[in-house]
């Protein structure tokens, strides 16, 4: 058969798919209100399962992909129904309390606090959140969280995510533990320069103070130089320099920035020591209390489910069915678990899309743990 007359086929049978598409999404909306009349649980897996089951077994020689194709059409029916017979979800409330007019925009000003000391990453992105802000230092990422969870401080900026040493967990735990929500967000090119005293000699150090991410970027530096160095974390990268300032000894290097060499008297023996150019850190803006702003695009959100076949798989499927783009997938255990994980998602989403605010609602009901980081867009 010439493909011409097998393309005119397929354009039939594509016909015919979709009419019984239709007709299944109908008959979709008729359980859905049913299932509202009656009070029945919004989600079914057993009848999935089953579903699944049947269609697999009639499918000899293509069960993967009858699998697959079924799961997509489960979860657009699932999608649909969550449109029309909402859950009952607190995110429901939290966003819409959450939403800002579109005339308010993103503050410029405040108190805002920051991990760290003068010339810190943080605090430079400090500068390009809050031009205008009232910067107080912490030395810890809990201080800065305790400031802005008891009123002290309007918003605290915090490093997030590294383009090379992957994610501060402590930020993300903390979130989450202290019940703030992200309403912002910067990215910074991250350029990391050795720092120790005038008159000191490459050759001279034998340790290297900096922050553990900072340390992890600069990793083939710092083995480029022998056994005989010694890395030591600290609080972060100014706290280095202004370390190695104080100490005056010769012997003792930091890594930081040319901003930190000019504030506290030292000098670059190398520059550019990250293991790669492309080094860029996003930083995060929190809040008390959750606010998205007009322009939102980004969603992040916490998820916890039974570890069991196809469970994320299932979760993906449910951003696929809405044409929804996901920028960050990563697990992490779960204290206290037997190897049980929460998967820390970040989409490329907003609360004004249609569904969107449903399908956060239909994963809160639908898995043991759930946790809505906020609704932000990056500068």
């Amino acid at each position: 058969m010439e493909i011409e007359n097998l393309r005119m086929c397929i354009n039939d049978i594509d016909g015919k798919l979709l009419e019984l598409f239709l007709e299944r999404m109908k008959l979709s909306e008729q359980v859905a209100e049913y299932k509202k009349q009656h009070g029945l649980p919004f989600t079914d897996r057993t009848r999935e399962r089953e579903i699944l089951k049947r269609i697999t077994e009639r499918s000899a020689g293509y069960e993967q992909y009858a699998y697959s194709l079924f799961s997509m059409i489960i979860e657009m029916s699932k999608a649909r129904q969550a449109e029309l017979n909402k859950p009952q979800a607190s995110v429901y409330e939290l966003i819409k309390e959450a939403i800002m007019p579109a005339e308010v925009v993103f503050p410029r000003t405040g108190r805002i606090a920051c991990q760290g000391i003068e010339g810190s990453n943080s605090q430079l992105a400090c500068d390009k959140l809050f031009p205008r802000g009232n910067i107080m230092f912490f030395k810890s990422f809990s201080g800065v969280f305790d400031a802005v969870q008891s009123g002290l401080c309007d918003f605290g900026v915090l490093p997030i995510e590294n383009s090379v040493n992957g994610s501060v967990r402590a930020v993300f735990d903390l979130l989450r533990v202290k019940k703030c929500y992200i309403v912002r967000g910067t990215t910074l090119h991250i350029r990391h320069e050795l720092l120790a005293l005038p008159g000191a000699e490459l050759s001279d150090i034998t340790e290297i103070y900096s922050h553990e991410q900072a340390l992890g970027q600069c990793s083939k530096f710092i083995a480029s130089l022998g056994g005989k160095v010694r890395a030591i974390p600290c609080e972060n990268t100014a706290v280095a320099a202004k370390k190695v300032a104080e100490l005056g000894d010769p012997h003792v290097a930091a890594i930081s920035s040319a901003r930190c060499a000019q504030l506290y008297g030292l000098k670059s023996l190398k520059s550019d020591i990250a293991d790669s150019d492309n080094n860029y850190t996003r930083f995060v803006c929190i809040s008390r209390k959750p606010v998205i702003y007009a322009g939102s695009g980004r969603i992040c959100f916490v998820l916890g489910f039974d570890s069991r076949p196809g469970a994320l798989s299932e979760v993906l499927l449910r951003f696929a069915a809405r044409g929804i783009n996901m920028t960050k997938l990563e697990s992490f255990p779960v204290t206290g678990g037997d190897f049980d994980f929460n998967f820390i998602f970040e989409l490329e989403a907003s609360v004004h899309e249609p569904g969107v605010v449903d399908m956060l609602a239909e994963l809160e009901t639908a898995y043991p743990a759930f946790d809505f980081l906020g609704c932000y867009s990056y500068d």
